[in-house]
């Protein structure tokens, strides 16, 4: 069955408030922290006041590029349980992990089999696993199937232009699901009556 929802890419206050107060809440909230390529990146200021906020124990989610000590000692104190890191290699892993006592999401970007066998240098640091596409911000698909062999055992994530209309295939899936560009309208902006349909669907299933 599916394990948890991952709203990923919330940089307004109104869209964020909607989704805690929701009644069928997802496990995670992702905040874009320092690439800036993408549309749904937050700049620090704002951030800072966003995530200020009683999370209704869901768990906020800093996601970072291969990111700077300077961005790093920047944001320690703000409101994050996980870091979702991405081109971080496994012994800087452990050394975020450790320093910032966060918990951490290693996304491993896969176009391939040999893509998706690089978890296993981080399965004994990472708490989640997130097998995401190599389009980053762009909202692109891999071939899920990819990830057969990967062990029920593994705590692991599924992203890539995921679909609202894809849940119930996941539904016998031992995963966790990260959504975002497929709630936006035709702006690129989060799309509450998206979340909802997505929140009331995985509830359900």
């Amino acid at each position: 069955m599916i394990r948890g929802l991952k709203i990923c890419g919330i940089s307004d206050p109104k869209t964020l408030d909607y989704i805690l107060k929701h009644p069928c809440p997802p496990k995670f909230i992702g905040f874009i922290t320092n690439f800036k390529k993408s549309k749904r990146y937050v700049e620090f200021d704002k951030l800072k006041e966003l995530v200020n906020v009683d999370k209704n124990k869901i768990n906020f989610v800093s996601v970072l590029v291969n990111p700077t000590n300077e961005i790093l000692e920047k944001i320690k104190d703000l409101n994050f349980d996980f870091y979702q890191l991405y081109d971080v290699g496994a012994e800087r892993t452990k050394e975020i992990k450790f320093k910032y006592k966060k918990k951490i999401i290693t996304a491993i970007t896969v176009s391939c089999k040999d893509d998706v066998i690089k978890y296993k240098d981080y399965s004994k640091i990472s708490d989640i696993i997130l097998f995401d596409s190599k389009g980053y911000h762009e909202s692109q698909s891999f071939d899920h199937y990819l990830l057969d062999e990967v062990p029920n055992k593994l705590n692991k994530m599924i992203a890539g232009d995921i679909q609202i209309d894809d849940i119930p295939s996941f539904k016998d899936k031992d995963f966790m699901i990260d959504l975002s560009g497929s709630i936006e309208n035709n702006e690129g902006k989060k799309d509450i009556n998206k979340i909802n349909k997505l929140l009331n669907l995985v509830a359900k299933i």
